[in-house]
């Protein structure tokens, strides 16, 4: 959570690094993972303060972001690790909820969680590269929705003056939030694929031959 005040440069945030994740993510990725790690730590930190002193929230966010952006940049591993089981814990809850409606089970979530960070790391290039692009995609979707809907928000939260980041659900649901999802990710995808997120292994391959 963030004071309101605080929502249109988050939101703008959000887009920028959710654009540069999805375009990017794989040559970026310690930046990547630098930004992922500030977000989830100022989200922890600041829901853990009461709302009714920005400062102090203010405060929280900085420090946990901080904290959250250090430990992953210097455990990389950790870092790729946690990138693959968020990714697919978020895709199974993406792919459930239509289907089957509700949340997954704990366990189903921690399985598939698993077998993501083993993904990532045996198969750290291509699992990254999905990862980021459509993981990127989604973000920017994020902060693009909360700047659309800036106004009614801070209007829905004048007694608080807190606004509340959900970074897995939209501000507008429906089919044609995941068709966008899909194709932006995709173009993540390419786009990281044809400059050299993809093919750091052919290219020094071809130079030692």
């Amino acid at each position: 959570m963030l004071p309101m005040s605080y929502q249109l440069p988050a939101a703008v945030a959000l887009v920028a690094g959710g654009l540069i994740t999805c375009f990017a993510g794989y040559r970026l990725f310690r930046f990547v993972l630098g930004a992922y790690g500030f977000l989830l730590g100022a989200l922890i930190a600041s829901s853990m303060v009461g709302t009714s002193e920005t400062w102090s929230l203010v405060v929280a966010a900085i420090a946990g972001g901080a904290i959250g952006a250090l430990v992953l940049v210097l455990g990389y591993f950790v870092g790729v690790a946690l990138v693959g089981a968020g990714a697919a814990a978020f895709l199974l809850n993406v792919i459930w909820k239509p289907l089957r409606g509700g949340e997954p089970g704990w366990v189903i979530v921690i399985v598939v969680a698993a077998i993501g960070a083993f993904a990532a790391v045996w198969f750290q290039r291509h699992v990254l590269v999905v990862a980021t692009a459509f993981g990127g995609a989604w973000t920017g979707m994020i902060g693009a929705g909360a700047l659309m809907a800036g106004k009614a928000a801070k209007a829905a939260n004048t007694a608080t003056d807190v606004w509340v980041v959900y970074p897995t659900e939209p501000a507008a649901p429906g089919v044609w939030i995941y068709v966008v999802w899909v194709v932006l990710g995709f173009a993540g995808m390419y786009t990281q694929y044809h400059t050299g997120g993809g093919k750091t292994s052919a290219k020094r391959k071809s130079k030692k031959s």
